[in-house]
């Protein structure tokens, strides 16, 4: 019992190998699979067809009709006068058979084409019917059969058309069947890409308005499929919604507040001078940043258009922006390939994004640097430094909106909204991209990285 155990269970390692390994040959697309889910029964219908078919006609058509032949062959050589050639020509003539005396020696063997199907019956057939045959060729001309045999210690060849043994171009039902095969997956494929095209369509609708797009879209197709175009459809109108309502909250949350803000400035302005005074200012300060980081998260990147960008010149601007703030920013570029390229994105809400990890890690570190690193699927912002870093239980944390990290570095020094890198990874997922946060290895500090599909 173990050992058949043993082998069950190594026949499925095997078996789950050998599937494996065919998995990653076969289609990845709908289309492609459902084309295969159809031709296999559509092939392996035809191989059976074909299997009868050349079992029954090239098998039982060419046994009756060459056992026809070999008694036309017996009832020439069992002429009374067999002895005379003239006698067994009169009777061959009017049967369509040649015979006659031949003084070299036969071939060796029986001898055929090797994907002559019928042949083999033939030849099977002749030997049965006539023993004193020594040998038969089909292969020097395929139109005719070339007998040669021993009567009466006298050695003849006899031929005939070949024709008479076999069915006449046999080959030419396979052909049409095959053909008729060919056509009706063709057919299968217009329809199934027809079928296909709405999920397509669905699918690119859905990716477009993940990276903050909307194209037309009208569900079409089978009704499974119109079910799941209508549902995407009301779940996008109900996160639009949501999204309208969150902005016009916080955008009146933050509005409304600047009036107070104002006020409060300008008779901070006409005070005079003092220790409280200034402490008071610092406060007020305080409070227009966060307001002002409410407006940029409510906002996030809705209503701007995309544009082409060359991210080069971009990150180029960037730094020296930084730089006169007073904020000096390594810059490097990586994977380029000294090509041009260009990006595709919403360029005020990406330079948002950046800026936001900048100046998060330009408040708490003394070292910065800024990395372009492009792929052939991917341009990535690479933000480094040296300061503490964030741990890695807390990096999923700290992408979250009005999260402080109290215990370690945070985006807003634990006073803040919490909201820095969580506007950067909304606008990271509006591009269909992500952030992902890490150690910096090179410079010791956080590593944030942007991640934007070209």
């Amino acid at each position: 019992m173990p050992f058949l155990a043993f082998l069950s269970t190594n026949a499925y390692r095997v078996a789950m190998a050998n599937g494996l390994r065919l998995k990653k040959h076969l289609p990845k697309s709908l289309l492609g699979r459902s084309i295969l889910i159809l031709a296999i029964p559509i092939l392996l219908i035809q191989a059976v067809v074909s299997s009868i078919f050349i079992d029954r006609l090239y098998g039982d058509v060419t046994i009756a009709k060459t056992t026809d032949v070999a008694r036309e062959i017996s009832y020439i050589l069992s002429a009374p006068e067999q002895s005379e050639m003239r006698a067994l020509q009169s009777r061959a003539q009017p049967l369509a058979i040649t015979v006659r005396a031949v003084d070299a020696l036969s071939p060796a063997m029986d001898t055929h084409d090797f994907f002559d199907i019928s042949g083999r019956y033939i030849i099977s057939t002749l030997r049965s019917e006539v023993p004193t045959i020594t040998a038969i060729d089909l292969a020097q001309d395929d139109r005719a059969v070339r007998i040669w045999l021993t009567q009466n210690d006298r050695d003849l060849f006899i031929s005939f058309s070949r024709r008479r043994a076999s069915a006449a171009n046999p080959h030419q039902l396979l052909v049409a069947t095959g053909l008729a095969s060919l056509l009706f997956i063709a057919i299968a494929v217009v329809f199934l890409r027809n079928q296909v095209k709405p999920i397509r369509l669905l699918a690119k609708s859905a990716e477009a308005f993940g990276k903050g797009d909307k194209i037309p879209f009208s569900p079409s197709g089978a009704a499974e499929v119109r079910k799941a175009g209508h549902a995407f459809i009301a779940m996008r109108a109900r996160i639009e919604r949501h999204l309208e309502q969150r902005t016009a909250m916080l955008s009146g949350v933050s509005h409304d507040l600047r009036t107070p803000l104002t006020r409060m400035k300008l008779s901070i302005s006409l005070m005079d001078e003092s220790e409280e005074l200034v402490e008071l200012q610092g406060d007020v300060d305080e409070m227009e940043r966060i307001v002002n980081e409410f407006l940029a998260f409510s906002r996030g990147d809705s209503g701007e258009e995309f544009t082409e960008i060359n991210p080069k010149t971009f990150v180029k601007a960037l730094v020296r922006g930084q730089r006169r703030a007073d904020h000096t920013v390594e810059l490097k570029f990586t994977g380029l390939n000294n090509e041009e390229i260009t990006l595709k994105c919403r360029k005020q809400a990406l330079t948002r994004a950046i800026t936001n990890l900048l100046s998060n890690a330009g408040r708490h570190a003394e070292r910065t640097r800024l990395t372009l690193f492009v792929s052939s699927s991917n341009v990535c912002f690479i933000v480094e430094d040296d300061g503490p870093g964030i741990p890695k239980s807390d990096r999923e944390d700290a992408l979250k909106p009005f999260e402080r990290l109290d215990s370690a570095r945070n985006q807003n020094k634990g006073t803040g909204t919490g909201l820095g890198l969580a506007i950067a990874s909304d606008i990271a997922r509006s591009h269909g991209g992500q952030i992902i946060l890490a150690h910096s290895t090179k410079l010791g500090g956080l590593r944030a990285e942007i991640q934007i599909p070209r």
